[in-house]
């Protein structure tokens, strides 16, 4: 790849640039050998009455952009509504879920999907809802070149899904505000 590129390969700063870059690959995408569903096996009861929205905010991930193996960085809000009489899971496993998810070469599109489905496969619940804001080196740093654009996807199952105050309520509690990395 650097010979492609005519950067030198036996200069003293690259000589070991490859073997580097195979093992920084590999921890970027170490996900991809486990199952993230296992942090939902250990679950809790929950309040034997409404237990309510559960929400966590502010999850923040890095992933690689499946298309160009550039690293895409960001934060994810994830909820759920258990269903009544059905356990819960720490909130720790939540954020566990979306930086296992993100282990790996991934899009934006599908690591919300992943995080849902996940949720509603494993656990009872009303429904389950993610928004992930992320920055996309790909996007920022080549090509287009839009330095501090961001791209925001939700990703709704059960009541998020089909009732409009359920998702407004949760996104009343995801953060608007501007991610604190650029590329």
């Amino acid at each position: 790849m650097l010979a492609c590129l005519g950067i030198a390969c036996e200069d003293e700063h690259t000589i070991r640039t490859p073997e580097r870059f195979v093992r920084a690959m590999a921890e970027m995408t170490a996900g991809r050998h486990r199952d993230p569903h296992r942090f939902l096996d250990v679950t809790f009861p929950a309040e034997p009455t409404d237990p309510g929205m559960i929400v966590v905010t502010g999850v923040r991930f890095v992933s690689l952009c499946q298309h160009h193996l550039l690293p895409w960085a960001g934060t994810a809000s994830v909820a759920y509504i258990p269903a009544p009489g059905a356990r819960i899971v720490g909130l720790s496993k939540l954020a566990r879920l979306v930086k296992e998810f993100a282990a790996r070469p991934q899009i934006q599109e599908r690591l919300g999907q992943q995080i849902v489905h996940a949720i509603d496969t494993k656990l009872s619940t009303i429904g389950a809802a993610c928004v992930i804001r992320a920055s996309h080196s790909c996007m920022n740093l080549r090509g287009a070149h839009a330095q501090g654009a961001h791209m925001v996807t939700t990703h709704v199952l059960g009541a998020f899904h089909d009732d409009p105050t359920v998702r407004a309520e949760f996104l009343s509690l995801t953060p608007t505000t501007q991610l604190d990395h650029n590329w």
